[in-house]
C-alpha cells in the first residue's frame, strides 16, 4: 500500500494535555482499555437495576406477580445455546422486580445503540474519547452506519464469539461456562490486537469494515513502517476530522481466472461436464423418489388388505375358533397401520373373554407408543361414563381397569422412550371414596422422563425409584435439553414416590397429600401451590425448590434438605421438621404454628413475618436469620442459637428462652451456668422486640443480649 497523503490545517487537533496523555500509553493498550470500559459501562447499566430488583424481591411487604413474559422468553432464548437449565412454570416476583429487571434488559441495549450511534457519526464513543482514539475510513471521515455494523456486529463480536462457541460446544469441557468465557476473552483479545503476521497489524473487525483505529492526535501507524503522521488535521464542517487519503495498491487477478481465459476450450468442457453430472443426478434422484413412493403405496395397500382380512376373521359372525381369533389378534398387532391400533383398542373396551383380553394386550404392546393416543381416548371416555353410570357401573369399571392395565404395561415396556408423551388428564388412579377398583398403577424404577402428566389421576400409584427427568441429546445433566416431566395439577394422593428422581420437575398445584416421598430428589423442582399435607418427606432433597403458597400441614420433613428453598407464604402448621436443613431458605410469611423444628438449621434464613406460635425450636440454629416481625408467641426456644439474628419487631410473648433450671427473675444479672456459657442470645439486640416479659429480659441480659433494661 502506498504511503498515505495527509492534508494539514492551521488549527491544532488537541491541546498539549491531550497529547501528553495519549503518549503515556501505546495506542494498542489504549484501544483495549477503551473497549473494556465500553463493556463495563454496558454491564453496569444492567447489573445495577438487576441487583436492586433482587433486593426488592426479598421484601415481604410487596405484592408478588408473575414474571414478565418478555423476561421469561429472554431467559429461555439465552439458556438454549449456553446449555443452561431453564426455570419452567410460573414464577412469582415482587411487583417492582418486574420493572427493574425489564430495565436491566433494556438499558444495556439502549446504551449499546447510543455507542454505535456515536461511533458511526463521530468515529468515537465516550470511552474512546477519554483515551484519545478515533475510528475513520481510508478517506479520514467517520465510518457511518454500515461499516460500524460490519465492524462491531460481524467482526468484533459475531466471528470471535462463534469461534469460541464452536470450540466450547464440541469440546471435551462442555457445558462448563468458565471454559467458554475464557475462550471468548482470549479470541476477542487476539482479534482486537491484530495478529502479528497480518499486514498493518489491523484487527479483523477493522479490515472487514475498511476502517482504521488511530490516535486522535494524529499518530496513524500503517504497515511496518510505523509512519508518524502527527501534527495537525484538516478542519471540515467545524469538526476536527482526520483527513487521510490512502492510495489503494493494485491487486493481481487470481490464477484460476487467468487460466480460464487462456484455455476457453477447457473451460467449456468443464462446464459441459458439470451440467451433464447435474442432469444425471436429477434423473437418478427423480427415479429413486418415484420408486420409493411406489413401494410405500404398495406396502400400504398390502397392509390394508391384511387388515380387512383379519377384521373379517375377528367378526362376531365369523366361524373362527378361539385359537384362530387369538392368532388373528396377534397378527394385527404386527401391522404397521393406524387402523389396527384403533381397532385393537376398541376391541379391548368391548371384549369380555379373559383369554382374548390378554391376547389383545400383547398385541397392543407390539403396537407400542402409537397405541397410547387411542387408549387415552377410551380411558377418558370410560372415566366420564363411570361418573354417571347406573346399573352397568361394574361393567364399565372392569373395562376401565382393562384399559388401565394395558397403558401400565406399555409404559413399563417402553421405559426411557416416553419423552413428550402426552398423558394429560388420563385416569390411572383411584377416585372417589367408594371406589371398588382393584387396579393400582405400578411403575417402580421406570424412566418417565419427559412424560406430560398434567391433570392426570395417579392416586395411590406406586412410583418408587422412578425417574421423571433425564439428560437430553447432549447426554449431560442440567442443560437446556434435559427431558423433564410435567406433573402440574396431577392428583397423586397417597402415591408412593420413595427414592424417585423429580429434580427440576414442574409440579405446580399437584396434590401429593398423604403421599410417601421419603428420600425423594425434588431439588430445583417447582411446587407452587402444591398440596403436600401429611406427606412423608423424611430425608428428602428439596434444596432450591420453589414451594410458594404450598401446603405442608402435618408433613414429616425430618432431616430433609430445604437449603435455599423458597417457601414464601407456605403453610406448615404441625409439621415435623426435626433436624431439617433450612439454611438460606426464604420462609417469609410461612405458617409453622405448632410445628416441631427441634435441631433444625435455619442459618441465615429469612423468617420475616413468619408465624412460629406454639412451635418447638429447641436447639435450632437461627444464627444471622432475618426475623423481623416474626411471631414466636408461646414457642420453645430453649438452647436455640439466635446470635447475629435480626429480631426487630419479633413477638416473644410467652416464648421459652431458658431451660428452667434456674429462675432468672430472682436475680436480675446472673452468672451463666456451666455448660451453656456460650450464650445463645449473646450480642443479639432485643431493643425493638415485642412483648418481652421480665423473666425473658433477665435471661437476655444475663447471657449477653442487648436490651434497654440491661444494666
Amino acid at each position: 500500500m502506498a504511503n498515505p497523503t495527509v492534508r494539514r490545517s492551521n488549527n491544532q487537533f488537541g491541546n498539549a494535555n491531550e497529547e501528553s496523555k495519549s503518549k503515556l500509553l501505546p495506542l494498542a493498550t489504549r484501544r483495549i482499555v477503551a473497549w473494556a470500559t465500553e463493556i463495563s459501562l454496558i454491564a453496569i447499566s444492567g447489573l445495577i437495576p438487576f441487583g436492586i430488583g433482587v433486593l426488592a424481591n426479598s421484601r415481604s411487604d410487596l405484592n408478588r406477580v408473575p414474571l414478565n413474559p418478555l423476561l421469561v422468553s429472554t431467559e429461555r432464548t439465552i439458556a438454549r445455546p449456553l446449555a443452561l437449565p431453564v426455570s419452567l412454570g410460573t414464577r412469582n416476583v415482587a411487583f417492582p422486580t418486574n420493572f427493574l429487571w425489564s430495565i436491566a434488559l433494556l438499558a444495556p441495549l439502549t446504551l449499546s445503540g447510543w455507542q454505535l450511534y456515536l461511533l458511526a457519526r463521530t468515529g468515537s464513543t465516550v470511552p474512546k474519547r477519554w483515551f484519545g482514539i478515533r475510528v475513520i475510513t481510508d478517506k479520514g471521515t467517520p465510518p457511518g452506519w454500515l461499516p460500524v455494523l460490519i465492524r462491531e456486529g460481524a467482526g468484533r463480536w459475531t466471528l470471535p464469539i462463534s469461534a469460541a462457541y464452536l470450540l466450547w460446544r464440541y469440546g471435551p469441557l462442555f457445558p462448563n461456562l468458565g471454559v467458554f468465557t475464557g475462550l471468548a476473552v482470549v479470541i476477542l483479545l487476539a482479534e482486537g490486537l491484530g495478529f502479528p503476521k497480518w499486514r498493518e497489524g489491523r484487527a479483523l473487525h477493522d479490515r472487514l469494515a475498511g476502517t482504521y483505529t488511530i490516535d486522535m492526535n494524529g499518530r496513524f501507524q500503517v504497515g511496518r513502517g510505523n509512519n508518524d503522521l502527527s501534527d495537525q488535521w484538516l478542519d471540515e464542517d467545524d469538526t476536527s476530522i482526520a483527513s487521510v487519503v490512502i492510495t489503494p495498491e493494485s491487486r493481481s487477478k487470481s490464477n484460476i481466472w487467468r487460466r480460464m481465459r487462456r484455455n476457453p476450450s477447457l473451460t467449456l468442457f468443464l462446464v459441459a461436464l458439470l451440467s451433464m453430472a447435474g442432469v444425471l443426478a436429477t434423473l437418478v434422484g427423480t427415479q429413486v423418489y418415484i420408486q420409493t413412493q411406489a413401494n410405500r403405496r404398495q406396502f400400504k395397500q398390502r397392509n390394508s388388505e391384511q387388515f380387512f382380512a383379519l377384521v373379517k376373521q375377528l367378526d362376531k359372525n365369523s366361524t373362527a375358533n378361539l385359537e384362530q381369533r387369538r392368532n388373528a389378534i396377534l397378527a394385527m398387532g404386527t401391522l404397521n397401520d393406524s387402523q389396527s391400533s384403533q381397532y385393537l383398542v376398541d376391541m379391548l373396551a368391548q371384549e369380555s373373554n379373559p383369554a382374548l383380553l390378554d391376547t389383545i394386550q400383547q398385541a397392543l404392546e407390539g403396537q407400542g407408543l402409537k397405541a397410547i393416543a387411542d387408549l387415552k381416548r377410551i380411558n377418558q371416555s370410560l372415566a366420564s361414563e363411570l361418573a354417571s353410570a347406573g346399573n352397568d357401573r361394574n361393567i364399565r369399571q372392569q373395562r376401565l381397569q382393562v384399559n388401565q392395565r394395558a397403558i401400565n404395561k406399555i409404559l413399563s415396556v417402553y421405559s426411557g422412550k416416553l419423552n413428550n408423551l402426552d398423558m394429560g388428564r388420563i385416569q390411572l388412579g383411584q377416585s372417589g371414596n367408594n371406589n371398588t377398583s382393584s387396579f393400582n398403577l405400578v411403575l417402580d424404577n421406570t424412566d418417565l422422563s419427559g412424560v406430560i402428566f398434567k391433570g392426570a389421576n395417579l392416586n395411590q400409584a406406586s412410583l418408587k425409584g422412578s425417574r421423571f427427568r433425564g439428560f437430553g441429546e447432549d447426554r449431560r445433566w442440567d442443560t437446556f435439553d434435559d427431558t423433564t416431566a410435567d406433573l402440574s395439577g396431577a392428583q397423586m394422593k397417597q402415591a408412593n414416590l420413595t427414592g424417585a428422581s423429580l429434580s427440576r420437575v414442574v409440579m405446580n398445584r399437584t396434590d401429593l397429600s398423604r403421599a410417601t416421598l421419603n428420600k425423594v430428589n425434588l431439588s430445583n423442582s417447582r411446587l407452587v401451590g402444591a398440596n403436600l399435607s401429611s406427606a412423608q418427606l423424611v430425608e428428602a432433597d428439596l434444596h432450591n425448590a420453589v414451594m410458594e403458597n404450598a401446603s405442608l400441614t402435618g408433613a414429616d420433613l425430618g432431616n430433609a434438605k430445604l437449603n435455599e428453598a423458597d417457601l414464601f407464604a407456605a403453610r406448615l402448621g404441625r409439621a415435623i421438621a426435626i433436624g431439617t436443613q433450612l439454611s438460606f431458605a426464604n420462609l417469609t410469611k410461612t405458617d409453622w404454628q405448632g410445628a416441631d423444628l427441634s435441631g433444625a438449621n435455619l442459618d441465615r434464613a429469612n423468617l420475616t413475618e413468619a408465624n412460629f406460635s406454639a412451635a418447638r425450636l429447641s436447639g435450632a440454629n437461627l444464627r444471622s436469620a432475618q426475623m423481623q416481625n416474626t411471631n414466636f408467641r408461646n414457642s420453645d426456644l430453649r438452647f436455640a442459637d439466635l446470635r447475629g439474628a435480626n429480631v426487630d419487631g419479633a413477638d416473644f410473648q410467652g416464648a421459652i428462652l431458658t431451660d428452667g433450671k434456674q429462675d432468672p427473675s430472682e436475680q436480675f444479672v446472673q452468672t451463666p451456668a456451666k455448660g451453656i456459657e456460650s450464650a445463645m442470645v449473646k450480642g443479639v439486640d432485643f431493643s425493638k422486640a415485642k412483648n418481652l416479659e421480665p423473666k425473658q429480659v433477665a435471661y437476655i441480659c444475663s447471657y449477653g443480649g442487648i436490651h434497654p433494661k440491661c444494666p
